[in-house]
């Protein structure tokens, strides 16, 4: 196969498991937490976002690679998961939008992807087994060392990713892309009022005017750039801001709306963000996806739990108890909220019909909501969108208030 090296590469996992394949990008080693995603398309959108931190992901789809990279499909400025395992690559892709090949992309951001293995079999023992620390090599065949050292692997509960992936600076979302932001102080000053006192955005529109755009801020966890398009594609402008920001900094910006992102690792590690959703709550209207849904539920007095495998792919189905609609959606999470640690009645309930979990919070009094799935990420493939209309409507309806 043109491109691909024959190098030998082994998997060993941290119960024993060892699985033998070969190299297909870079050289190394790579250590994670071993997990597997069910999509059949979208391997780039995976390799780009933010909340694989820490991670090993195996594709189920057989072929991967036969679409190669192209900038539009990005997720984020580079590649976050720790290694990439696959069945079978495919080193020659047949794509009118294709700019590079996997190969290339993994190795131009240093990381290390695998083919050759039972990814079939990795799969069922995960699922029996659950996700857990795994170790890829092409240095070594000592799979005695590689165990040692897999065993000494911390994991990902109780561990910040957060810190590790989110933005170093604030900015704004404009024309499809991040642009550097002035000052909070100068922001602040665009803007006279918040939208609760019908003032206008500042340099655009005159103040008072009813059409003017809502400015929505992201607190950045790990976003995902199809959550900001979608935010732009509704007229919003958006303003992404770091995992730390305080909550007075986020109010002194006047927002009409907060969405709470997606992003790796434990939430209950992120006491300090979950501290500042705390101080948000009926303040301004609220948006979770994701890890944003794990920190509402948090701040509103819930708990979370671990998932023995997680949901990982494109097809989960979530049944809304209210209307009786089942909707596939899209889903990445290894966490869930414990709906009975709930200290605050929800307006409405989601599970997935696949374990009954708990995959959305609603509550109309406080205006905050989440979804644990991912609506930006076109599963059905639109099954979900509607829940950006429905941020929109909210924030609307709290700024006429």
């Amino acid at each position: 196969m043109p491109g691909k090296s024959h190098k030998n590469a082994v998997l060993v996992l941290a119960d024993g498991s060892i699985f033998h394949g070969a190299v297909f990008a870079g050289d190394g080693e790579a250590l994670g937490e071993v997990i597997f995603n069910t999509g059949m398309t979208g391997y780039q959108e995976i390799l780009t976002d933010p909340s694989y931190k820490g991670q090993i992901v195996v594709m189920t789809s057989p072929m991967i690679g036969n679409t190669g990279i192209n900038p539009e499909d990005m997720e984020s400025a580079g590649i976050h998961l720790e290694g990439f395992v696959v069945r079978e690559y495919e080193d020659m892709p047949s794509n009118w939008r294709s700019r590079q090949t996997l190969r290339s992309f993994l190795e131009s951001h240093g990381k290390l992807g695998i083919d050759e293995i039972d990814t079939r079999a990795l799969t069922r023992h995960i699922r029996s087994a659950g996700a857990m620390g795994g170790i890829i090599s092409t240095r070594t065949a000592d799979t005695k060392r590689l165990l040692e050292r897999v065993r000494e692997y911390p994991g990902l509960v109780g561990r910040d990713l957060v810190s590790e992936v989110t933005g170093r600076f604030p900015y704004v979302w404009k024309n499809g892309m991040p642009e550097t932001m002035r000052s909070g102080k100068g922001l602040s000053a665009g803007r006279n009022a918040s939208r609760r006192d019908g003032a206008g955005s500042g340099d655009a529109k005159s103040p008072g005017e009813k059409n003017r755009a809502l400015r929505v801020v992201v607190l950045d966890c790990g976003v995902k750039y199809s959550i900001l398009r979608n935010l732009e594609k509704r007229g919003c402008d958006v303003l992404v801001f770091p995992a730390a920001t305080s909550a007075e900094e986020i109010l002194s910006l006047k927002p009409d709306g907060v969405l709470l992102s997606n992003g790796p690792g434990d939430p209950a590690a992120l006491g300090y963000i979950v501290e500042t959703v705390k101080r948000l709550v009926g303040k301004v209207p609220i948006f979770g996806i994701c890890l944003g849904h794990q920190l509402l539920g948090q701040a509103v007095g819930g708990k979370t739990a671990k998932l023995k495998f997680g949901h990982h792919g494109l097809n989960q189905p979530v049944y809304d108890v209210k209307s009786a609609k089942v909707s596939i959606t899209s889903q990445n999470h290894g966490f869930i909220v414990l709906p009975e640690s709930l200290f605050v009645v929800m307006d409405d309930f989601q599970q997935n019909l696949n374990d009954r979990t708990s995959e959305a919070l609603y509550y109309p009094d406080i205006a905050a909501f989440s979804v644990q799935y991912h609506p930006e990420a076109a599963p059905g493939p639109h099954d979900a969108s509607f829940l950006f209309d429905e941020f929109v409507r909210l924030m609307e309806r709290e700024g006429n208030r």
